[in-house]
């Protein structure tokens, strides 16, 4: 059954999505840190040999999803041969197949597979961003190159402020991320000393979203066992609950 909303519902989210289209806009045509400009480009253009016939991205990655969202995914960055090929977040990699398989079985995407950006993949009240839009050098952002994309990430969360209630922090690296972006969207001091990063972790503060911890969706934590489909379920489970998702 499609989801009912008012008049002004649908007004404001259409402004949402225009505006958030100017700022994915952006982002894709940011050249603000040298290195993983260099980097980016070099493999969009040396390219994996299972993809030496594809035309890379090798731009940064903009967000995706729901304009009035009221879950939000936060990643590290993106994958050189995942998003940096493909223009799209967590699509073309094996963390991606492990995260949209969840969010399928949670209800939350339209099917379990992300491919390409023209695969039809939609999400149901969920976006998903990053705290770095590059493709970084064996997968590790420098906390300088954190910082200089900050912007990007802060300017997402004042956009979809109005309907985000949760936040699912992918790794450490990305729960770190979120306090400089709960002061810059919501005005609101974080807390002192901050919450440590866990798998399950749970913060909440006054009128801003819910933060739950989840162990990264990467090959090392997925082959391992350390992050199980069980456990993924789970905190999507929990998310939706918080964020009042059906």
């Amino acid at each position: 059954m499609a989801e009912t909303r008012t008049p002004a519902e649908v007004v404001a989210r259409a402004a949402r999505a225009t505006e958030l289209a100017e700022l994915d806009a952006g982002v894709a045509d940011c050249f603000a840190c040298p290195r993983l400009v260099d980097w980016r480009e070099e493999v969009a253009r040396t390219k994996r040999a299972a993809f030496r016939d594809q035309e890379y991205w090798g731009r940064p990655v903009p967000g995706f999803g729901d304009p009035a969202a009221r879950i939000g995914i936060l990643g590290l960055a993106p994958a050189a041969h995942g998003g940096n090929r493909t223009g799209r977040i967590f699509t073309g990699d094996r963390s991606g197949d492990v995260l949209f398989a969840a969010l399928h079985r949670a209800g939350l995407a339209n099917q379990p597979t992300s491919v390409s950006a023209a695969d039809g993949l939609t999400l149901r009240d969920t976006r998903i961003f990053a705290a770095v839009r590059c493709a970084p050098p064996d997968n590790k952002p420098t906390p300088g190159e954190r910082d200089t994309c900050a912007p990007w990430l802060h300017r997402e969360v004042e956009l979809i402020r109005p309907t985000l209630r949760v936040v699912v922090a992918l790794g450490a690296f990305a729960w770190a991320a979120w306090w400089p972006a709960l002061r810059a969207g919501y005005g609101v001091r974080p807390p002192s000393p901050r919450p440590s990063f866990g798998h399950g972790a749970h913060w909440s503060g006054t009128a801003v979203p819910e933060l739950l911890g989840c162990y990264h969706v990467s090959q090392q934590n997925t082959f391992t066992g350390r992050l199980t489909p069980e456990m993924l379920d789970d905190v999507f489970a929990r998310a939706k609950l918080l964020a009042g998702v059906d």
